[in-house]
């Protein structure tokens, strides 16, 4: 320890046990997690000590030649909602923690809690208690003390009667201070006050204070670490922990830390301390002794046997670090990783040594990718059915389907077979050769849309351009509008792809913002409604481009008959119907395409996302012979457009879509669901909205935004996206 230690305490009564464990410079890392949210506001953070295991944080962990392993973990035995079973579930949490703590320390184990909520302090602290005084003892000696240094945003010392909300977990602190529910407390307080120190609070209320004013216990409010440094502020509290005591631990709630360092926290508070400084404190202030160099290392402790073969030594001299604790990790608010890096940091400060923790995934992609999506803090590692699994091996119900790309569901033998066959005969040859697979997949198409002809592209966007430029060349030769003049109608609240031409037509203020100039000739009219649509309409009107669903708008579904009265008006008018059913086609909405609903057949059609059974980018513009005659070799082209490995695939997603009878299955399961979400009696929904599988939840934003909704889904093993912060979108694989 490189911090002066007080004078040792004064002698106590005889005979008085001694704790026995080998030297502090010979001690080993025993983990132990402790999996429970039960008090907390967010779920999450029961799933943080079994992603920690999961990422190997033991094997990455080497801590001054130390060893290291994660010897057990404990869980609630069952989910209780009720206040009184919350708190009984807590408790016995508690007594195995506190055996699981006990046992290593005496073993000759340093323990390493890592906690879900902070409740998991009740049977830390306890544990180190029991190890300190184990029975028997004489009623006449005086126990030996510790102290607890607790970093924390909050003050945890409610009590039943005190607490607002009945939150357990904002209870620990009073509970070891012997005040609280007689489950947690068991009557004897595990801690003295004068030996504790309390850092970083920040969000409190006037009742937890007064009872550790009551109490004599010294909180060092983050008003004061500010105003007189974080260095001197800990030094300050070690010295509380260390007087008059046989050793001290380190409880460390992650939301003391400011959010800008560790997101991934079940209630973060702003304005806290920051990670690298209080890594470095500690590392200078409150480090576990180096391992001695020639010192033979000692098993590790394990629940189902406690050996310690280095001799025992008595504890004597100056206080040692006897527990280190860190909960409230939340991994699914950790988008970044940041906070496994801080957790990290922490580590290594106070165990010394150790290796920085394998930057994560997500970590990586914001390191190194343009910062062009905002995903939910999930990484995804394999996917079966409708089914996802995240790198930890938790699984997902996918309600996403990537947009309507994986309609037929991740992974569907089928499509892997042709794909895996296909890819070995051959895959890309370019355009410049005929190929042996393309022409069914055209002849397919052309069959099920009953158009005439079909140009194969790559992306949605691309099919979109294609049938942009398709249309005002059809303006221009067979309409007769006058060079440079042709306009296309699109809607409000649209989304046809990403081009510099297509956010163009958009009325999305953040697709537009920064890119222009924009290309002229886009004309927007309101959504659903057909007499803006005629209004609009001049002679220089080549085509009227339309979701027959808008999905990315919010999954508006247009009022009855509107698009059936728009290919009236534009055959009126000599005017191109060209309907964007990339997301809603191929069976999205319980039709083979969602125009079909109003028996419309528009003079072209553009495909995508499920073209590709889930596997690859294929897209198509598909189209009446009139409009497809004026493109002319090298009019038009696309390197991979209707590759051979491509066009194999979609021929068979083709196939699949009908075989499997997946049009008919959406519209089926579609009223299901439609039916049962309208039923929900949630305030959160204003509306329930959708076609087929294809399903939008408007979320009341006074309550809450649909990304919070989104969150909490995934929390529950259900994947989903929201769009534009208010609408929760449902689009599982056809196959559910």
């Amino acid at each position: 320890m490189s911090i002066v230690h007080p004078d040792s305490p004064a002698p106590r009564c005889h005979p008085q046990p001694a704790l026995c464990h080998p030297h502090p410079a010979l001690r080993n890392i025993a983990i132990i997690g402790v999996a429970s949210g039960i008090g907390a506001p967010e779920p999450g953070s029961a799933e943080g000590p079994g992603v920690l295991e999961a990422i190997g944080i033991a094997d990455q962990l080497t801590s001054a030649g130390r060893r290291v392993a994660w010897v057990s973990t404990i869980a609630p035995a069952a989910a209780c909602h009720a206040a009184a079973g919350k708190l009984d579930s807590i408790a016995d949490c508690a007594v195995r923690t506190a055996g699981a703590v006990a046992a290593a320390i005496q073993a000759g184990d340093f323990p390493l809690v890592f906690g879900g909520d902070h409740s998991c302090a009740i049977g830390t602290w306890r544990g180190v208690a029991q190890a300190l005084n184990p029975p028997p003892q004489p009623q006449a000696c005086t126990p030996q003390p510790f102290g607890l240094l607790w970093i924390d945003a909050h003050l945890d010392s409610h009590t039943p009667e005190t607490s607002p909300s009945g939150a357990p977990h904002g209870m620990p602190l009073a509970c070891l201070l012997g005040r609280g529910a007689g489950s947690l407390t068991q009557g004897v307080p595990v801690l003295q006050a004068q030996h504790v120190a309390v850092v970083g609070v920040r969000s409190f209320e006037p009742q937890e204070h007064a009872l550790l004013q009551e109490l004599g216990v010294r909180v060092f409010f983050m008003d004061e670490v500010m105003r007189r440094g974080l260095d001197a502020v800990l030094r300050d509290a070690l010295a509380i922990v260390q007087d008059g005591t046989a050793g001290f631990g380190i409880s460390i709630d992650l939301d003391a830390i400011d959010p800008a360092d560790a997101p991934g926290v079940g209630s973060p508070v702003p304005h806290g301390l920051r990670a690298a400084e209080l890594a470095a404190v500690l590392a200078t202030q409150a480090t576990l002794a180096p391992m001695a160099p020639s010192a033979p290392l000692a098993p590790l402790t394990t629940l189902a046997g406690l050996t310690a073969l280095v001799p025992p030594l008595p504890l004597r001299g100056p206080p040692v670090l006897l527990a280190l604790e860190i909960a409230e990790y939340d991994p699914y608010r950790d988008q970044d990783g940041k906070t496994v890096s801080v957790i990290a940091q922490l580590l290594a400060a106070v165990l010394g040594g150790g290796k920085c923790i394998t930057p994560s995934m997500a970590a990586l992609e914001l390191r190194h990718g343009a910062h062009n999506y905002d995903p939910l803090p999930v990484t995804l590692a394999k996917g079966q059915g409708v089914y996802l699994w995240d790198l930890q091996g938790r699984r997902y119900l996918d309600m996403m389907s990537a947009y309507s790309a994986v309609s037929l569901g991740h992974a569907h033998p089928r499509i892997l077979r042709v794909l895996t066959q296909q890819a070995q005969d051959l895959a890309v040859t370019s355009r410049a050769f005929y190929n042996n697979r393309l022409p069914r997949l055209l002849q397919r198409l052309c069959e099920m849309t009953g158009l005439d002809q079909a140009l194969p592209v790559n992306t949605g966007a691309e099919a979109v351009e294609t049938a942009i430029k398709a249309a005002r060349k059809w303006a221009y030769q067979v309409k007769g509008v006058a060079p440079d003049c042709a306009e296309i109608i699109a809607c409000d609240g649209n989304f046809h792809g990403r081009s510099t031409a297509i956010v163009a037509m958009s009325s999305e203020p953040q697709y537009q913002d920064g890119f222009g100039p924009f290309p002229a000739g886009f004309k927007r009219i309101p959504f659903g409604n057909s007499d803006a649509l005629a209004r609009a309409i001049t002679p220089h009107t080549a085509a009227f481009l339309v979701e027959p669903v808008q999905g990315e708008g919010g999954i508006i579904v247009p009022p009855p008959g509107y698009l059936a009265q728009c290919a009236q008006l534009c055959r009126e008018h000599n005017v191109l119907l060209i309907c964007d059913e990339v997301q809603t086609g191929l069976g999205r909405t319980g039709k083979f395409l969602a125009c079909q609903h109003e028996g419309v057949r528009p003079d072209g059609v553009i495909l995508g996302k499920a073209l590709g059974g889930g596997v690859l980018p294929v897209s198509a513009f598909v189209a009446r012979r009139e409009v497809m005659q004026v493109f002319r070799p090298g009019d038009h082209g696309s390197t991979f457009g209707g590759n051979p490995l491509a066009a194999a695939v979609a021929l068979e997603a083709l196939n699949v879509i009908v075989e499997e009878r997946l049009a008919e299955r959406s519209a089926d399961l579609g009223r299901y669901m439609l039916d049962a979400l309208r039923s929900l009696p949630s305030p959160l929904i204003r509306e329930v909205r959708g076609l087929g599988l294809f399903i939008g939840v408007e979320i009341d934003p006074a309550l809450s935004s649909a990304r919070q909704v989104c969150e909490r889904l995934m929390l529950c093993g259900i994947l989903s996206k929201d769009t534009h912060g208010t609408v929760v979108r449902f689009a599982p694989p056809l196959t559910i």
